[in-house]
């Protein structure tokens, strides 16, 4: 293709760097637990883009609240505005599913009982 844009990954790393900066309270909360690999070894990385369905020109892209490249596994915050997303959800899950990796989601109002989040994403992890 003479002449065609390369794709470019500068505006979806601004994307996440800007999400990195900005991250909610409870992303905050969750990521102090889960950096440094102080959850079992498992490295995470927080507001990892997640790339399907592209070329060499484009990519559709999700980002994804903390992601384990050791288990493929994504880990999602869902705050009150997943209240009124719930397809956009299932459609998110089922995409990254069939690219092989596994979600899960976890309501923002769990995170007052940390313990047991820190149990569920263990078990979770294992599961895997």
């Amino acid at each position: 293709m003479p002449g065609a844009k390369k794709f470019d990954f500068t505006l979806i790393r601004k994307n996440a760097r800007e999400l990195r900066k900005n991250m909610t309270e409870s992303e905050r909360l969750l990521w102090s637990e889960l950096r440094g690999r102080k959850l079992n070894g498992y490295k995470f990385l927080r507001q990892h883009p997640v790339l399907y369905k592209g070329n060499l020109i484009s990519y559709n892209y999700f980002i994804a609240d903390f992601y384990c490249f050791d288990k493929k596994a994504v880990i999602e915050l869902d705050g009150p505005v997943h209240d009124y997303t719930e397809e956009y959800d299932l459609f998110r899950d089922q995409v990254m599913k069939d690219i092989g990796l596994n979600v899960l989601r976890i309501k923002n109002d769990e995170l007052k009982d940390m313990s047991q989040v820190l149990l569920k994403i263990q078990s979770f992890l294992n599961s895997i």
